[in-house]
Parts: C-alpha cells; sequence; structure tokens
C-alpha cells in the first residue's frame, strides 16, 4: 500500500532496534505498542508540551487499542509514525495511528485507540478545553490537503470554507485538482474535495474497488467531517459514484449536480476498451493511459487555446498507482445500469456538459435531464468532457446558481 504522510500532526521518526526484535528479526508485536506511544510523546512533546495532561490535572487512560499488523519491520528500520485524531467526545478521545517505512513508503501498522481522560482517583472526566482544542480534527487551511481515515484507507482531501457541505468527486484519470477554480471560488460552502482511493495523496491499496467502495469511503469521509448532509458533484466517473451514493445513502443528499457523466452502463465495445486500458497500465504505467485518454479528454477547442492544460492533466494522470487505476478501470467497467434510477431522483439537480464533450456527448446529457423530474442542464461553450477545467469560470457559475438555489441542510 503506497502511503503518503499528511497528518493531522506531522510524522515522527523512530529506529528499530534489535532488542525490540523477536528471534527471526521481526519488531515483536508488543514493542509494536511501544512505538506508538513514543511516537505520541514525541509529538506531544514537539507541539503543545509533554506537560499537557498534567498541567491540566488530568491522565488519558488507554480503553481500547486495536493494531492491524500488516508487514514485517526489522532491525535498522526507519518508521515515520504519524497521529490523527478521529473523534472527539465528553471525556474520550479516538486516535489513529500509522507506522510508514521511510525507504520505501510501506504501511506496516496501523493504530485504533481510544482514550478516556481520568483524574487522580481514576474517574471519568471532561476533556479540559486546551485539550480539546488541540485535538479536535483540524479543518484545512487554504491550498493545504489533509488525511483522513476512513475505514482501510486514508484519504486525502482539501477542505475549504465553512457553511453547508458541497463534496466534489473527480473522474478518471484526474484527482482533486480538477476542482481547483470551483474550491476557491464557491464562497459560502464548505468544499471538499478529496482524491479517490488510489490516486493522488490517497492509499492505493491492491484491491477493494469498486462504485460500492467508493462511495462508501466517501461516506466514511463526511462522517470524519461530521457532515451528514451535502450537495454532491461528480464528474465522469465521479457521477457514477454519485449514483452509487443515491442508491447506498440517499438520505445523505440534497442536491446533484452531475458534469460530463452518464447513466448507462459501460457498452461491449466499452468494457474491451477498459480491458484494453488495464494493459496498457500493467505494461506501461499511469502516463501512458493518460496519453491514451488525453485526445478525448479535452476538447478541441481546449487544445488549441489553452495547450497549458494537457502536460496539467498528464501530471493528474501520473499521480495515479497502477493498482489504483486497474481498480478504478474495473469499477467502471462493472458498473450498474442507473438508467432506471434517473427518474426516483427527487432532489434538485443540475446536468452539465461540454459542448465538445466526445465521451458523454450533449444528447446523453439531454437524456439524463428529461428523466429526471427536478434536473435542469446546461452546455458549457467551447469545453470537452473536463468542463471545470476548461471553461472554470462558466461551470463555477452556473454551479453557484444552481447552489443558491438549493434547500441548504
Amino acid at each position: 500500500m503506497r502511503t503518503v504522510p499528511v497528518s493531522q500532526f506531522p510524522p515522527v521518526e523512530i529506529t528499530v532496534y534489535s532488542y525490540e526484535c523477536d528471534a527471526f528479526g521481526h519488531l515483536n508485536q508488543a514493542a509494536y505498542l511501544q512505538v506508538f506511544e513514543r511516537a505520541r510523546w514525541e509529538i506531544l512533546a514537539r507541539g503543545p508540551g509533554a506537560d499537557l495532561f498534567d498541567r491540566n490535572k488530568v491522565w488519558p487512560a488507554v480503553r481500547r487499542a486495536t493494531v492491524d499488523y500488516l508487514l514485517p519491520a526489522f532491525p535498522g528500520d526507519v518508521l515515520k509514525v504519524d497521529a490523527d485524531v478521529e473523534k472527539v467526545g465528553e471525556t474520550s478521545l479516538e486516535m489513529r495511528q500509522r507506522a510508514v517505512r521511510a525507504r520505501d513508503g510501506k504501511l506496516l501498522a496501523e493504530l485504533h485507540i481510544v482514550f478516556v481522560t481520568i483524574d487522580k482517583e481514576g474517574r471519568p472526566k471532561p476533556i479540559p478545553a486546551e485539550i480539546a482544542s488541540i485535538f479536535t480534527p483540524r479543518q484545512s487551511r487554504p491550498g493545504e490537503v489533509v488525511r483522513h481515515s476512513v475505514g482501510d484507507v486514508s484519504l486525502a482531501a482539501d477542505v475549504r470554507g465553512d457553511g453547508p457541505a458541497l463534496l466534489l468527486i473527480h473522474g478518471f484519470p484526474l484527482d482533486h485538482s480538477l476542482w481547483a477554480h470551483q474550491i476557491a471560488t464557491l464562497k459560502g460552502w464548505r468544499r471538499i474535495a478529496p482524491d479517490l482511493r488510489g490516486c493522488g495523496l490517497s492509499d492505493a491499496p491492491g484491491d477493494g474497488y469498486s462504485m460500492a467502495t467508493y462511495a462508501d469511503d466517501l461516506v466514511r469521509l463526511l462522517d470524519q467531517m461530521q457532515v451528514k448532509k451535502a450537495v454532491v458533484a461528480g464528474l465522469s466517473m465521479g457521477g457514477y459514484i454519485a449514483f452509487e451514493l443515491l442508491r447506498r445513502y440517499r438520505d445523505r443528499i440534497v442536491g446533484l449536480i452531475l458534469l460530463d457523466t452518464r447513466a448507462e452502463a459501460d457498452t461491449a465495445e466499452g468494457r474491451a476498451s477498459r480491458e484494453t486500458l488495464i494493459e496498457v497500465a500493467h505494461n506501461a504505467g499511469p502516463g501512458a493511459v493518460g496519453e491514451r485518454m488525453l485526445p478525448r479528454l479535452l476538447g478541441g477547442t481546449t487544445q488549441r487555446t489553452q495547450p497549458h492544460l494537457v502536460p496539467q492533466v498528464k501530471k493528474m494522470a501520473e499521480r495515479w498507482s497502477v493498482p489504483g487505476i486497474v481498480g478504478a478501470l474495473g469499477a467502471m467497467r462493472d458498473r450498474p445500469d442507473s438508467t432506471a434510477l434517473l427518474q426516483t431522483i427527487d432532489v434538485p439537480t443540475l446536468v452539465v456538459v461540454g459542448e465538445e464533450d466526445e465521451l458523454t456527448p450533449p444528447a446523453l446529457a439531454r437524456a439524463m435531464t428529461s428523466a429526471i423530474a427536478s434536473a435542469a442542464m446546461t452546455t458549457i461553450a467551447a469545453a470537452g468532457h473536463l468542463s471545470p477545467l476548461e471553461a472554470p469560470s462558466a461551470v463555477s457559475r452556473v454551479m453557484a446558481e444552481f447552489l443558491e438555489a438549493v434547500p441548504r441542510p
């Protein structure tokens, strides 16, 4: 599993020594608990101070600790150990820590631990304000991507602003930077733009890819951010994930924006094309997949008048992992048909399509709009399949107008 440490607290480096290892030279499972504890105290010492709990007259007693041991560590290995607080209650806090081998970025072990703050008599005591302010999961600053643990993976997300939530789901082979203009300009909304599993700064497991898995990941991300309801915007594959969110979590969605996407499942020809790209990914890597797709991702006008977007899209594709690309292609190939689902959509819906979109042309967008009782449609002039990137101001404007009319949760 590829891991890029972007955490609530900066990771610390801890060296594995021989005395901590078993007869086969593996870091002992009990020693892992000491590694995680050493890291917590080092992080505390570097930040608010090792006397944080003493000066607040409470102590963090461990209530429950669960460790997933994934790969062995050996003497001399340097581990980068981070810490993310997942939840702060009245008297308890939940934390997740990851131990990543520095030389190859492999995730070796992950700890989920629950603490209860107690007084000198061992009685639970409400978490003092200073401690709560330090450990409450923070929001990102402008331009900052923060990692969030969502079950078996960590997702990186750019989160901006306050207000009701707008979840922005990118397509393939793209990442959260597709939405750069919308993230920067859609004021009055809490814009949440994650990298899906397998790409960008998010984890890339070797398996576990499907539209249902992507949807579950994103709902867990919303849960981490204490978001109960959101407007969901999805482009291309992001639209397929939005349909899956409707199937599985209808009560969480208060509005829908479908950009350059379709409701139909893959045809036999489409499935064969996915298989071809899977072979390309295995044989030549993510960059080759991006090169193969690029001519149909950007509209002809864009390629002539905005040539700087070509390398930008290539770089997005290169930030995918091979497992992520293979997983996404398989998930799209096997996704269910959503045509019948369209007639059940009863939330305000906006359909956006690029005038020059070859992959999901305007005729498909018109058909979707006709099938959804509450839908309106906008065609973006001189744009192809990546309308938020090719015509950012126009797309941001129509999204802003739509959001103004959506009842706010």
